[in-house]
């Protein structure tokens, strides 16, 4: 398991490549009051700019007729990836049109959007078919062990037919299932038929999924103006093999190793979502036994000044002071912060304890 708190040299992250170098994307952040709700109602996506929209433009076909153009007429779709901060989840809004919607098959020969995440760019092969040690380890061991365990691929059905929602390429299927991912579609064609589909879902990045369960498993932590990978596929059957792999990597070889995935940016909050000035902060024990407290201001806007009220009569004009309490007690802590739009003030009742 991947330790959380490692600390990577800024130059080995320079030395991190991803598929399309030239390329990042973006992933939309919504405001905490404004969650997706996967309820196949799509008016949360409204707010989602289309500078946001990954279009068909943006994929190739890296399996069947490699370079063919792809054309729109025969099958089209434009998605966007959102976020919400201090929420490990990564949410998808699909708006898709094909001339044949292929779902009659109850196994995977049917049309997919076959999604792969690597939560914290760990990057390498994650399938037992791949793996470096195949010559070291049984096969059949390698899956149990590692298998999706640090980057994660699902096989997303467009749309199900009497099957879940999707297939879990190793041995975590737990990770499709409710409250770690869900989904929801809208559509009004029949097998065979042409149409527009939308569909929405999100799931759970993980640095380590575990064949024996989540809480044997370590989900990603996603951060603000951080970089993670992702990188989809979309397979189109019409009614026979698969004709088409459209990649947004351009490299097929995305399905099992992560590092072939591309560049996603977790994005700050759209300024209209911005509030002007905003005080908040946390704190973090520093030396238990000697009571000594480390604040840090998380206020949002343009500051110029902070004053900060311990609760013991003492005060701190700095942004992140530390503080020590001379004796025990639960500390009622006041941040009043202030700059060109006003001032705003944050307190947290009882919520440092020092004993």
């Amino acid at each position: 398991m991947k330790i959380r708190n490692l600390i990577i040299p800024l130059f080995i992250i320079g030395l991190m490549s991803f598929a399309r170098p030239e390329k990042e994307f973006k992933v939309f952040q919504f405001p905490k009051d404004k969650i997706p709700q996967i309820d196949g109602n799509f008016a949360d996506w409204n707010m989602v700019p289309d500078t946001y929209s990954i279009g068909l433009d943006e994929l190739k076909n890296t399996r069947f007729g490699e370079g063919e153009k792809l054309n729109p007429k025969d099958f089209d779709i434009m998605v966007k990836v959102g976020w919400v901060k201090d929420l490990n989840r990564l949410y998808f809004y699909i708006d898709a049109y094909d001339d044949y919607w292929d779902f009659n098959d109850p196994a995977l020969k049917q049309d997919i959007f076959e999604l792969v995440i690597d939560g914290d760019i760990s990057g390498g092969t994650f399938i037992n078919e791949e793996s470096g040690n195949m010559n070291k380890v049984p096969k059949n061991q390698l899956y149990f062990k590692g298998h999706g365990a640090h980057a994660q691929n699902y096989h997303v059905f467009t749309p199900v037919s009497g099957k879940d929602w999707a297939m879990v390429w190793g041995g975590t299927p737990w990770i499709k299932e409710f409250p770690y991912a869900d989904a929801a579609y809208q559509y009004n064609f029949k097998h065979g038929e042409s149409g527009r589909l939308l569909m929405e879902f999100y799931v759970t990045p993980f640095d380590y999924a575990s064949f024996e369960g989540p809480e044997h498993s370590l989900v990603s932590r996603l951060k603000e103006n951080e970089i993670i990978g992702i990188s989809w596929s979309m397979l189109d059957f019409d009614g026979k093999s698969c004709e088409s792999f459209m990649n947004l990597s351009h490299d097929w070889r995305m399905i099992f190793d992560a590092s072939f995935l591309c560049a996603f940016r977790l994005m700050p909050l759209e300024k209209s979502f911005q509030k002007s000035i905003g005080a908040n902060w946390k704190y973090y024990v520093e030396n238990e036994e000697k009571r000594i407290i480390r604040f840090d201001d998380q206020s949002v806007g343009e500051i110029t000044g902070w004053h900060w009220d311990f609760g013991d009569g003492k005060t701190s004009e700095e942004r992140n002071p530390v503080h020590q309490y001379a004796g025990s007690g639960l500390w009622t802590v006041v941040l009043t912060v202030e700059g060109p739009a006003g001032k705003s003030v944050r307190s947290k009742v009882w919520e440092v304890v020092t004993r």
